[in-house]
């Protein structure tokens, strides 16, 4: 019910999550990212405690796939989950459970890992991963580019009606946070529009946090500067 993929920016050292299901808001649930550590996704019948467990062990130096292994072999249920993860050097990791539903599958690549669970066809994850390979530009446009490509090489084997975007940077907070938790026909095409614009907003928000003395003009009504 689920396809995802999580990645690093080898240029920033920003982690990403894009994600899309046919459950109402996913990336609620199933993102997590943490500055300087990595960025999980946690589906197929989500219990979302597996996304801070598993960054809380690549905070303490584990890699991404000896963390999967350390909550592989420590978590109850956990047959039932799917877990996808990249840690602090960009290497990639799934766990994919036996009791994960329907046709499931992941792809690795450069700084890229993807997984999927009830897709139309085992090929979805490793679209994904090539699009973002081959994208250029800002992480988020690259999330974008495999969400896409995931969702038009088949996607989910049913609709997919909530999409997601998160995204961290050299800050404690999300850098971008965004979702779209219903749509009955379109979410990634609405996360996608909300991207672009929120894309070129991003550092603005990221300056008025830190420091509004410096900060741009807001652009709404009343701001005056």
């Amino acid at each position: 019910m689920t396809f995802s993929l999580a990645a690093r920016c080898l240029k920033t050292g920003r982690f990403g999550v894009a994600i899309s299901s046919s459950s109402p808001a996913v990336a609620a649930r199933c993102a997590h990212a943490r500055a300087d550590v990595g960025a999980v996704c946690s589906q197929n019948i989500t219990d979302p405690r597996l996304g801070y467990s598993a960054l809380d062990l690549m905070a303490l130096g584990a890699s991404s796939r000896a963390a999967l292994e350390v909550l592989a072999s420590e978590t109850p249920n956990i047959q039932y989950r799917q877990l996808v993860a990249i840690d602090s050097h960009g290497r990639p990791s799934v766990f994919s459970g036996e009791h994960v539903l329907g046709t499931n599958a992941f792809a690795y690549g450069l700084n890229v890992a993807a997984a999927g669970n009830m897709l139309a066809n085992e090929g979805v994850p490793a679209a994904m991963v090539a699009a973002f390979e081959a994208a250029p530009g800002h992480l988020g446009d690259r999330l974008m580019a495999g969400l896409i490509a995931g969702f038009e090489a088949g996607g989910e084997a049913g609709p997919v009606h909530s999409a997601g975007l998160l995204m961290v940077g050299k800050v404690s907070f999300p850098i971008a946070d965004l979702r779209v938790d219903w749509d009955e026909f379109d979410p990634i095409g609405k996360l996608r529009d909300l991207w672009d614009l929120y894309k070129p907003q991003l550092d603005a928000y990221i300056t008025r946090a830190l420091d509004p003395t410096v900060a741009p003009g807001y652009g709404v009504p009343g701001d005056d500067r």
